[in-house]
């Protein structure tokens, strides 16, 4: 599962329940963006990392891969599922799991035709996002839509509330809280991708 993780929330270890349910997946693995080309992040790549590892600790089908955060430059998903397609072996099914918002853009991404020889694709279903815009053209990978029940929850809501000194309880797991309170996060931003 990519993302920035900016922090991680409840909405994604919903959603990864969600899919690894859905689709009788072994495992999940959540893959923490190291410098994404699309998007400006907040927290350092470290601090989100660990965030992450924190946020999934208590999920025995839940792992945390550093295979993006100490790859140097824009980080791509194909470059992402080659790397752990090369680690893991052929044998292994990938599924590359992202929010519906995320798989509708997958058009302007870079190398989606390799994207599509090494992995299927998990679109989660989102408030206020419509599933029919879903629409893949030639070279896309396999796409399974997994719905999941509505989660009002966004990392720029979270670090939102975190700026104005609101409680981020029960949207964030315990230990992820503690973790911004004690690295100061947040604290000063104002305007940034989700």
């Amino acid at each position: 599962m990519g993302g920035t993780f900016d922090p991680p929330h409840q909405g994604h270890l919903l959603a990864a329940s969600e899919v690894l349910h859905h689709l009788d997946l072994e495992r999940v693995m959540f893959v923490p963006a190291g410098d994404p080309w699309q998007k400006h992040t907040v927290a350092p790549a470290e601090d989100r990392f660990l965030m992450t590892v924190l946020a999934t600790e208590s999920h025995a089908r839940f792992e945390v891969s550093r295979v993006e955060i100490d790859r140097s430059g824009p980080t791509y998903t194909a470059d992402t599922m080659e790397t752990l397609h090369d680690f893991y072996g052929g044998e292994v099914e990938l599924t590359f799991i992202a929010g519906a918002d995320t798989v509708i853009g997958m058009g302007t991404w870079e190398k989606l035709d390799r994207l599509s020889q090494l992995a299927e694709v998990a679109a989660v279903s989102r408030a206020r996002i419509d599933l029919a815009d879903i629409d893949p053209g030639p070279g896309w990978p396999k796409i399974h839509v997994v719905e999941m029940p509505e989660v009002a929850i966004s990392s720029t809501e979270i670090r939102e509330r975190v700026r104005k000194s609101l409680p981020i309880a029960y949207l964030v797991p315990p230990a992820v809280a503690a973790y911004i309170a004690e690295h100061g996060l947040y604290q000063g931003e104002r305007n940034s991708d989700g």
